[in-house]
Parts: structure tokens; C-alpha cells; sequence
């Protein structure tokens, strides 16, 4: 099932795909369709009128958890100069850092902004010091993010936070997946273009944590519920890494594409 939440003219809606158009579900977004513990298998019973005009917005505006791991494609960890990972690199973003498929990403001047295209998770059962197989049965679906981040704040001490949860800078979106559609142990293709050209290309086969992984890593610590959501990573092609260093300026388009699932297009505006 494709899974979304939709704006319309009478607000928002958590919305399922039947065929080309989309049905309401009873709820205002998907965020509070899984806090409601609606099981993903019964949602397409619940499904309603079609909504006319439906356009796809940020499909998760209030996860509990916003979970975010660094380091986990073997080509971005040697183009970082580290050796791989035992165990993953984990920080957190707030809800308010997360941002629709089309919204402008508006930061100041003077920022050092790189991109970064994820696979990201969304949990749809409680977790609490979960084993593999009961992560992996947890997963509510997937989606597509963009961990923008602003390199010369994130490097200004050893904690990355500072630099990874500017408010409104992380598109998600534009629909969730749900596992019977994609499985990303197959190999599916995470894809960042900047004013159409192709600056990262990676496949989910080479993750060093999977997503059943890090959410049983994660719930180790933290209890996670439905609705929350883990970025799994970002592959080799960042900005910071390349010689000379590039990031992005006002205007430019970013379109972070993950085939079977979509494509954000997010333009960057600085501001004064």
C-alpha cells in the first residue's frame, strides 16, 4: 500500500492510494492514524470517500521520535576516512525539524548546507527491547528524507545535534511504502540530484544496519512507538567530502528519489 497524508480543501487527511486517486482514512494525518494503533494490514478496510484535489504533504508531522543514523553505507564511511562500524551512530531530530516534499528548505546566510538522501523507517508497533524478527514484523513502511545538514555547526564540537535539527529542514515524504512493496534488503536505490545533477547514487544492500537492525538496536534504550521514524543513513557523494568542498546555494533544487516509493523536490532560499 502507498499511504500518505494528503491536503485538500477542507484540511488534511491520512489518505490511502486505490488505483490513481486517494481514499480517506479516519484520520487527520498518518501520525495520529498509528498513534491510534490502527494495525497497517486493516487500514485499506478502512478506507473511504475519494478526496478530491489530494496533494501529498509531510506525511508524519508529529512522530514521537525522530531517530537518525550516520555513518552506515560502507562507501560514505570511507570517503569520511573512518573504519566501519560495530555498532550504529545514532542522534535525534525534533518533529519541527521535518518538512513537506515541496517546501522550500529556508535557512540563513552564511551556512555550509550539504545534502544528504535517506531510506527512512516508520515504526507502526511499540518497541521495547526488541529482538530482529519482531523489529522487522514492526515496520509500519518506509518513506524518503533528506538529512540536510549544516556542516560548519555540526563540526563546531564532537555532538552532531547542532548541525542536524535546524527547524523545517528535513523533507520527508512524499508517501510511506508498506514492507509487502519494498523490501529494502533486496536493494533499493537512494538517489540525490542538486539542479539535476546526479550527486549521490546508493543501494540499500550495502547498509551496514539494516532497518530491523537499528530498531531493535534503538528500543534497546528507548522505547519506540508507532509513528515514530529512523533515517537509516546517507551513501557516498556528500558535499563536505568532495575536493573542493561543495554545498548547496540559494536556489538550487534538491530531489531526493527513492524508486517505488518517490521523489522530494525541496528548493533551498537563504535568507538575511
Amino acid at each position: 500500500m502507498h499511504l500518505a497524508t494528503v491536503a485538500h480543501a477542507a484540511g488534511t487527511s491520512a489518505a490511502v492510494l486505490d488505483g490513481d486517486v486517494w481514499r480517506a482514512l479516519p484520520a487527520a494525518d498518518l501520525s495520529a492514524l498509528l498513534a491510534a494503533g490502527t494495525p497497517v494490514p486493516a487500514v485499506r478496510a478502512q478506507a473511504g470517500t475519494v478526496i478530491d484535489g489530494a496533494v501529498p504533504v509531510l506525511p508524519l508531522p508529529a512522530p514521537r521520535k525522530v531517530i537518525c543514523c550516520g555513518l552506515n553505507y560502507a562507501d560514505h564511511i570511507r570517503e569520511t576516512g573512518r573504519e566501519l562500524p560495530t555498532r550504529p551512530t545514532l542522534f535525534a531530530k525534533y518533529a519541527d525539524t521535518l518538512t513537506g516534499p515541496g517546501a522550500d528548505l529556508v535557512l540563513p546566510k552564511g551556512l555550509d548546507v550539504d545534502w544528504e538522501a535517506e531510506l527512512a523507517v516508520v515504526v507502526g508497533a511499540t518497541l521495547r527491547r526488541a529482538d530482529r524478527p519482531t523489529a522487522l514484523a514492526a515496520i509500519a513502511g518506509y518513506t524518503v528524507a533528506n538529512d540536510i545538514s549544516v556542516r560548519d555547526w555540526q563540526y563546531r564540537t564532537l555532538q552532531w545535534f547542532q548541525g542536524k535539527a535546524w527547524d523545517a529542514s528535513t523533507p520527508v515524504g512524499p508517501v510511506v511504502v508498506t514492507p509487502d512493496e519494498l523490501d529494502p534488503a533486496e536493494g533499493v536505490e537512494v538517489i540525490c540530484r542538486v539542479n539535476g545533477e546526479q550527486v549521490q547514487r546508493g543501494s540499500t544492500r550495502t547498509l551496514v544496519f539494516d532497518a530491523a537492525d537499528l530498531l531493535a538496536y534503538i528500543s534497546t534504550f528507548t522505547v519506540l512507538r508507532p509513528g515514530d521514524l529512523v533515517l537509516t543513513g546517507t551513501p557516498g557523494g556528500i558535499g563536505a567530502a568532495r575536493e573542493p568542498q561543495r554545498f548547496l546555494a540559494d536556489g538550487d533544487v534538491v530531489e531526493t528519489e527513492i524508486p517505488g516509493i518517490g521523489t522530494l523536490r525541496n528548493t533551498v532560499r537563504f535568507t538575511a
